[in-house]
Parts: C-alpha cells; sequence; structure tokens
C-alpha cells in the first residue's frame, strides 16, 4: 500500500511540474498569481483547474444536470459549453460533444503513459478535462470535463 501511495503521488507531481512549465509558456486574457487563484477556488476546484487533476467520477451535480442554460468557465466566466451539446456519456463526468466557438484550447497530454487531447479554457487557461474520439453524432467527440472547472447559468425563463 506504502509503494503505491508513494508512486501514485510521484507521478503526479511528476505531472503538475510539467503543467506548470507548459501553462508559464503560455500567456492567457485573464491571468492571475498562484495566491489569487488559491484565494478565489476551493482546494479541489485548484487542483482540478490549475494543477490537472481529475474530479471522482459520479461526484459533479452536473453530471446530471439537463436544464436549457450554458456552462462557463470557473475561472474567468467565459462561456464554454451549451446545455443542446450535453450527452450522458456514462462516465460520471458532464460530457458534451461541442464546445462553443473559440471557447477551449487544446494540446497533446502525454501524461500517465498515454496520448489525450486535453482542453482548457481559451481565455484564462482553466484546465477544464479531456476530448475523446468516442462521442456521439454530430462530432464523434466527447469532452469529459470536470464538474468543479464550470458553472451553469440556467436558461432565461
Amino acid at each position: 500500500m506504502r509503494r503505491r501511495r508513494f508512486l501514485s503521488l510521484s507521478a503526479a507531481a511528476l505531472g503538475a511540474g510539467a503543467l506548470r512549465a507548459r501553462a508559464g509558456d503560455v500567456v492567457f486574457e485573464v491571468t492571475r498569481s498562484e495566491a489569487e487563484w488559491k484565494a478565489m477556488l476551493t482546494p479541489q476546484e485548484f487542483a482540478v483547474m490549475r494543477e490537472e487533476a481529475t474530479e471522482r467520477a459520479f461526484t459533479s451535480p452536473l453530471d446530471k444536470n439537463y436544464a436549457p442554460g450554458t456552462y462557463l468557465c470557473r475561472g474567468c466566466d467565459l462561456p464554454l459549453y451549451a446545455s443542446e451539446a450535453k450527452f450522458d456519456s456514462g462516465t460520471g463526468w458532464p460530457s458534451f460533444f461541442e464546445a462553443l466557438p473559440e471557447a477551449v484550447g487544446t494540446r497533446q497530454d502525454r501524461s500517465f503513459f498515454m496520448l489525450r487531447t486535453e482542453c482548457h479554457c481559451r481565455r484564462c487557461g482553466s484546465h477544464l478535462g479531456h476530448i475523446f474520439d468516442d462521442g456521439p453524432p454530430p462530432t464523434g467527440k466527447r469532452h469529459c470535463i470536470n464538474g468543479v472547472s464550470l458553472v451553469f447559468k440556467p436558461a432565461a425563463a
């Protein structure tokens, strides 16, 4: 048990260090110091949005939210996903088949010995989740998003 925990923590530390190095190379429209991010986010939100952690599956109330509205970035309030693009992937995370135009940025993620497409808010760089090629039509994509990275704004009645 101790060895497994050590290996998990070591891998997480290596991944977090790599993220900080990459994030330092990009200047986003909305920028904050680490202290400012920590002051405005919970520890879990900070871990996910700024250090690329992943929330536990089936813990986000947004996973089963299908009300009309828009999902915004928790870090800067940029509209990211329309409720019309949301679907139940059965994975335990809010899933969408497409983002709103010009809302997310992507990059290759080679952490954990695999190749994935990471997605983040294009305005503040907050980590959202990953994009996979097993989604429904019309795009065939599944944006698997951490609910803690999002704020839901219901449609006006």
